[in-house]
C-alpha cells in the first residue's frame, strides 16, 4: 500500500463509473434555491452567505473537481483522501471548523446487499455529501426542504446532518427488518411437515452473507456515533439539536438490536438444518435395518438348506419347497408386525 503522506496527488481507489458531478442546494427560512454544475468555480455565483449551503457530490472520478469543492471549504488533504477511498472504515471525527462522518450506505436487490460509501462534511452554514455512486437516497431531503418539513429551511447545517443520520438509519432498519422477515420465512420451511419445499443450507449461507454485509456496515457506528452525542453543544453541533441526534442513537440501538436477534436466528437456523438431516438419516437407517433385519432369519434359512449335505430330510420332502417358502413369509409377517407393535417402523 503506497503512503499517502508522500504525494499531493489524489487518486480515487474505487471503481465506479459514474461521472462526477455536483449539486447545490442553497436554502434559508424565506426560500431554497438548486444548481448543478461539474465543478466548484460554477456554483461559486449563487453561493449565499445568508443561507445553508447543501452541496451534493457524485461520482468520485474527477479528483480535481472533489479537491476544488474541499479546498473552498477549507478540508484538510486527509479528510479528502478518506472521502475517495471506498473501503475506509466508518468513522466521525471533530475538526476544528467542521465534522465528517464516512460510512455506508446500503442497498438490496433481495438477494444482496450492495454496499456504498456515503461521506458527510458539516461546518458552520455548510454541508457537503460525496456519494460514489448516483442515487436517490437524498431526494426525499430535497422534498422536505422544499415544504419546509418542521421549519427545517430555520435551522442549521447540523440539523440537516442529523435528518440525512436519520435517513441512514431508516435505509438500515428497512434492510434489516426484510432480512428479519426472510429468516423467519426461513425458518416456517425447515419446520414445515411439507418436506417437497425444504430450504438447504446454501439459502441459510445466502442470508448469513448478507448478515455479514450488513454487520460491516452498521456495526462501527456503535462506537461512533457516541462522538456526535456528547459534544451536541458548540459552534457546529448545537444543544438544541441534541434530541435529533438522540433519535438517530435510538434507531442505531433498534438496528444493532434486530441486527443480534438475526444472527442467533441463523444459528437457530443452521442448529435446526443439521437436525433435519439428522432426522433424515436416521430415517434412511432405520429403514435400511428393518429391511436388514427381514433378510437376516431368510438368509440363514436359505444358508442352512445350501449346504452340501447328503442326508437332509426336507431336500427329499415332496412338500420341503412350499414349506420353505411357508417358513420365510411367516417370519417376514411375524418381524413385520413385532416393529409395528413396537412403532419402530
Amino acid at each position: 500500500m503506497k503512503n499517502n503522506l508522500l504525494s499531493e496527488q489524489l487518486t480515487y481507489a474505487g471503481v465506479s463509473p459514474t461521472p462526477t458531478h455536483l449539486h447545490l442546494c442553497s436554502y434559508n427560512a424565506e426560500g431554497i434555491s438548486r444548481r448543478d454544475a461539474e465543478k466548484m468555480d460554477d456554483l461559486l455565483p449563487f453561493l449565499d452567505r445568508n443561507a445553508i449551503t447543501w452541496i451534493q457530490i457524485h461520482g468520485f472520478r474527477n479528483t480535481e473537481a472533489l479537491r476544488g469543492v474541499c479546498q473552498y471549504f477549507h478540508i484538510d488533504f486527509l479528510t479528502i483522501q478518506d472521502i475517495l477511498n471506498p473501503d475506509h472504515q466508518t468513522k466521525i471525527e471533530q475538526h476544528d471548523a467542521y465534522n465528517v462522518v464516512i460510512l455506508k450506505l446500503l442497498a438490496s436487490d433481495g438477494t444482496a446487499c450492495l454496499p456504498q460509501q456515503m461521506a458527510i462534511v458539516q461546518g458552520n452554514g455548510f454541508l457537503l455529501t460525496f456519494i460514489e455512486r448516483e442515487t436517490d437516497f437524498l431526494n426525499d431531503i430535497y422534498g422536505a426542504l422544499e415544504k419546509n418539513v418542521l421549519k427545517i429551511r430555520n435551522r442549521q447545517s447540523d440539523f440537516l446532518l442529523s435528518v440525512i443520520l436519520n435517513s441512514v438509519m431508516s435505509s438500515f432498519i428497512s434492510i434489516i427488518s426484510g432480512l428479519e422477515d426472510g429468516l423467519e420465512d426461513l425458518e416456517e420451511r425447515l419446520l414445515s411437515p411439507d418436506r417437497t419445499d425444504v430450504p438447504g443450507i446454501e439459502d441459510i449461507q445466502q442470508y448469513r452473507r448478507r448478515f455479514r454485509v450488513i454487520k460491516r456496515c452498521i456495526f462501527p457506528l456503535k462506537e461512533e456515533i457516541g462522538k456526535l452525542l456528547h459534544t451536541a453543544d458548540g459552534e457546529l453541533l448545537h444543544k438544541a439539536n441534541r434530541l435529533f441526534f438522540n433519535d438517530v442513537n435510538d434507531h442505531l440501538q433498534f438496528v444493532l438490536q434486530t441486527l443480534d436477534g438475526c444472527r442467533d436466528m441463523i444459528s437457530a437456523l443452521v442448529e435446526i438444518y443439521l437436525s433435519n438431516n439428522d432426522q433424515r438419516m436416521n430415517s434412511i437407517m432405520k429403514q435400511l435395518t428393518v429391511v436388514s433385519t427381514v433378510f437376516i432369519p431368510l438368509t440363514f434359512l436359505a444358508g442352512i438348506w445350501g449346504m452340501n449335505f447328503r442326508w437332509m430330510p426336507e431336500l427329499e420332502w415332496q412338500y420341503g419347497y412350499f414349506f420353505a417358502w411357508g417358513l420365510m413369509l411367516v417370519l417376514v409377517a411375524v418381524i413385520y408386525f413385532f416393529f409395528k407393535h413396537k412403532k419402530w417402523y
